[in-house]
Order: structure tokens, then sequence, then C-alpha cells
């Protein structure tokens, strides 16, 4: 059952525009429920626990991977549905099926693998995450992929503007047509989430220092309110009680701005928000600006710090040379991949078996094919 006080304008799972592949279920659970357990058992779902955001997964226990990441956009997601009395189920869903194309080593091995396909369609995560969930996993007797409803598998190509690499595989999914509140959503609470844990991950690390961070607005003014409340307060919590402030602002402005569009608006329905020309779900102006130095600073100081710098030509050299040479010697995979050349192009099947390696594993293979003395 789902909530009875749903907006108008909600998604509803009874009136979803259905899955590809028609099924028999064993249990009542309503679509969006189904939805999101199906992404939780997927193997694609497991494996984020070894992919990595900033830091590769040896570099210690501490630091997000893309799993603790995607559990953090949940609850901060279902935190801004539930204000707006949207459809928390199905922005579960999305929240957790978000990541699940992403490379190993982060946005490093999007662009590396974005590099290597050029010619061949290129690669962008989102696409990559809808063809896991349509074609890659293997699970059902009658059908390939996990049969996510149609308005699952629409957020997932569409929870960010869509890229042309993209456009292909969302004709499906009306690409020029805005997607429900609960899609949108979703890439405001992704960018909450790896901004202010960034920080976090970036100060435990010693790349940013709290004396840099004091140049950023929106941080400052948490921590300074903060040290009123608790001026003895030590510094690891004070910390901790700063991000949770700047998480908790984030999601008041995000709420307090959408309810105002919805209003302005006159939304009514579902298709009151498909008819509109943008996206209705965002920052303030005035936070939209902040937000935007908080990005440029992490930009500046944490993604391109030079111990990061150092890590990034590293695994673009091993994305690269495991790639090529699978391209070049296809003998060295197993003969089942084999079969998958026929069916998705040698290119895009290679790039399947690339993307969904974890951190650990593509240095495992690194290693097995380069390095003379480590078993094969």
């Amino acid at each position: 059952m789902e909530r009875p006080d749903l907006a108008p304008y909600a998604a509803r799972s009874n009136q979803s525009r259905g899955r590809r592949y028609r099924e028999d279920f064993r249990d009542d659970r309503s679509a969006f429920v189904r939805d999101r357990d199906r992404i939780i058992h997927c193997a694609a779902f497991r494996r984020l626990e070894y992919k990595t955001q900033v830091f590769v997964n040896h570099e210690g226990d501490y630091y997000r991977t893309r799993l603790t990441h995607s559990l953090e956009v949940a609850q901060i997601a279902r935190g801004i549905a539930r204000r707006l009395f949207l459809n928390e189920d199905l922005v579960e869903a999305l929240a957790l099926a978000h990541d699940l194309g992403h490379t190993p080593f982060g946005h490093t091995g999007e662009d590396v693998l974005d590099r290597l396909m050029e010619g061949f369609g290129g690669f962008e995560h989102n696409r990559q995450s809808l063809r896991i969930v349509e074609y890659l996993e293997e699970r059902y007797p009658d059908f390939y992929g996990l049969n996510l409803t149609w308005e699952t598998r629409e957020g997932i190509i569409k929870h960010s503007d869509i890229s042309s690499h993209s456009m292909h595989e969302a004709q499906e999914y009306q690409p020029h047509v805005p997607p429900t509140l609960e899609a949108q959503i979703i890439d405001l609470a992704d960018e909450i989430a790896y901004n202010n844990h960034d920080i976090d991950d970036g100060l435990k690390a010693g790349y940013i220092t709290l004396a840099e961070l004091h140049e950023v607005p929106l941080w400052s003014a948490a921590f300074t309110s903060i040290e009123r409340q608790f001026p003895s307060l030590e510094p690891s919590r004070h910390i901790y009680q700063t991000i949770s402030t700047l998480i908790g602002q984030l999601i008041e402005d995000v709420v307090a701005t959408t309810s105002a569009n919805i209003a302005a608006r006159g939304i009514r329905s579902i298709e009151d928000v498909r008819r509109q020309n943008d996206r209705m779900v965002c920052f303030s102006s005035a936070v939209r600006t902040q937000n935007k130095i908080l990005k440029q600073f992490l930009r500046e100081r944490l993604y391109r710090h030079h111990k990061v710098e150092r890590m990034r030509v590293k695994v673009e050299r091993i994305l690269s040379m495991i790639f090529e040479s699978y391209l070049k010697t296809p003998s060295l995979l197993p003969a089942e991949y084999h079969a998958r050349f026929e069916i998705h192009g040698k290119e895009r099947a290679i790039c399947d078996l690339v993307a969904g390696m974890t951190d650990r594993y593509a240095l495992d293979e690194y290693k097995k094919l380069f390095e003379p003395y480590e078993p094969v």
C-alpha cells in the first residue's frame, strides 16, 4: 500500500505504464517497492561496495564507496519526498539505482571509458545504469534485465539532463519531456550527498583543511552556527555537526523552492509536471550560487589535489591497458564473453565488462595481465 496522503501530482504505482515483460507475482508488493527490492538484490548493486568516489578502495576503509553514497542519497531523497508528499518508494528505487552503471575509480573511470568508446557510442553512467537494468542483469528465466516499471527506468536515464550519447537509448522515455518530480529529486539529493561527504572524506584524508573551507560561505555559516551553540565542542564532532546542519539547510531550501514552484505553476497532476519546460525541483537562486562556490572549491582543492591527480593518472593507465588488451586480444577473455560480442558488438561488450569491475577487481586484473610473476 502507498501513502494515502500522496500529492495529486505524485507518481502512483497503480497508474504505472507497466513493465516490458508480463509477470505473475507471488505477493502483493506495490510496483515501485518491487523495483526497489530487485535493485537491492542485483549483482550490480552489490559491486558498488568496492567502487569508490574520490579515494580508491585500497586507500582506507573510512572513505565513501558508491554503495554508502547510494544509501546516503536514498536517505536525503526520501526526506525531500516525504516533505513534498511524493512517492518515497519510487524515490528510493531511483536513488539506489542511480549509480549502478558507474565505473571503477569514480569519475576518472567514466572519462576513460568515454574516451575509449569514442566512435562506438561513448560511455555515460546513466545510460549504463539503464543497460544494467534492461539487459545486463541475468536473473530471470524469461527475459534479460530486471524488468522494472517504465517510471523507474525513465527516472534512471533522466534523473539528470540526458547527454547526447544517451539520446538514442532515451527515445522510449520521451527525452524532451520532464520526468516525474520523484526522478527530479535524485539529481539534487545526489549533489547534496557527494558535496558534503566529499568534504568529510577530504578533511579526514588531510587534502583540505578547515581554514581553507572557511572561504566557502555555505560551510562558514554552518560552522559558525555550531560554534555559537557548542563553543567548546571537539573538532571531529564540530565537523560532523556542521555537515549535518548543512545537509539539513540544503534539504529545507529544496523543499521550500520546489513547493513554491508547484504552487506558482498551478501543478495539479503528473501530466502538469510533464508539460513544464524545465525542472521544478531545484535550489533557490541564492543557494544555487553558494552551492556553485562550494563545488568550485572541491574541484580546485580536492579533486585536483596532487595526490588525487597522481592516482587519476594511475587508474587512467590501468583501465586503458585492460580495455585495449581485451580489444586487441579477445582470447584473453573466457568463452562466455565472446557470445556477447555477437549481441552487443565487441567494443560495447568489453566496455560493459570493464565498467562492471570494482576497483580491486580492476587492480587485480591489471596485475594478472601485465605482471609476469602474478598468477593468471
